[in-house]
């Protein structure tokens, strides 16, 4: 199977591992990441650069550093590596983006989330200066925006962010920027407050949170955006209502 493959081939199902927490000395896990990392684009050579920006999918190697700093495997030459370009190849703004049309000039919401949950579990096992700065840098600009609106008023960039999903894969969410936000330690700034009243705003009377949306469905895995599991459709999310309540209590809403 393609290293890739939505949402069936081992990059997808390496980052639902992690996230399910499976220990970092779990052979299988380590060999698909080393698997992984000898498939991954732009090894031997840099991403092309347009009007002074590096355009590249960085989301597909965020993902990787994430899962191999997780599974222990952070000191591999070929994960430094990648960690240490992620932080060279930033915009301005601090995010990235695969556009290469040259009026581009705002980084992607999408393309920045996943590579800066790499980046913060790369910090969080190395202490890399270096990747703090960069960390700091890209979740300046999520709080720029106030997490999900435009950076020059109160507009929603869009309405699909405010819903709640799991997995999020490539996506974006409210919810999913708060969990990352949360580890780079950036939860209680203020510009977290509208998403987080927002996020408050959904939970059930239960106390429970429901998905909203969903990028997947279970069927044949040769299609695309398959998946093996079923996450849940409806009703409560154990996943949603999990994570939701991590990001409360670390920001103080839920003692």
């Amino acid at each position: 199977m393609h290293w890739y493959k939505k949402w069936a081939g081992p990059h997808w199902r390496l980052v639902s591992a992690v996230d399910l927490g499976v220990p970092p000395e779990n052979e299988i896990a380590r060999r698909a990441a080393a698997y992984v990392l000898s498939h991954l684009p732009l090894m031997t050579r840099g991403p092309s650069r347009v009007a002074g920006r590096f355009r590249l999918h960085a989301s597909v190697l965020g993902n990787p550093v994430g899962v191999c700093s997780r599974l222990g495997m952070a000191g591999d030459p070929r994960v430094q590596r990648i960690a240490q370009s992620l932080v060279t190849w930033q915009w301005p703004d601090g995010g990235w983006n695969c556009d290469s049309a040259e009026s581009a000039s705002h980084s992607s919401f999408y393309e920045s989330l996943s590579t800066l949950w790499g980046l913060n579990e790369y910090l969080r096992v190395t202490s890399d200066s270096e990747i703090r700065k960069g960390v700091d840098r890209a979740a300046e600009f999520f709080l720029r925006h106030r997490l999900f609106r435009s950076c020059r008023g109160d507009a929603v960039n869009n309405p699909q962010w405010t819903k709640l999903h799991y997995p999020v894969y490539w996506h974006y969410d409210i919810l999913q920027v708060l969990r990352v936000l949360d580890q780079a330690g950036k939860i209680r700034d203020p510009r977290t407050s509208d998403a987080l009243d927002l996020l408050e705003s959904k939970r059930a009377t239960d106390g429970t949170w429901h998905p909203e949306g969903r990028f997947w469905h279970l069927g044949d895995s040769l299609a695309a955006n398959t998946e093996v599991v079923d996450w849940g459709q409806t009703g409560p999310n154990e996943m949603i209502t999990l994570n939701a309540l991590r990001v409360l209590v670390s920001a103080g809403r839920i003692p």
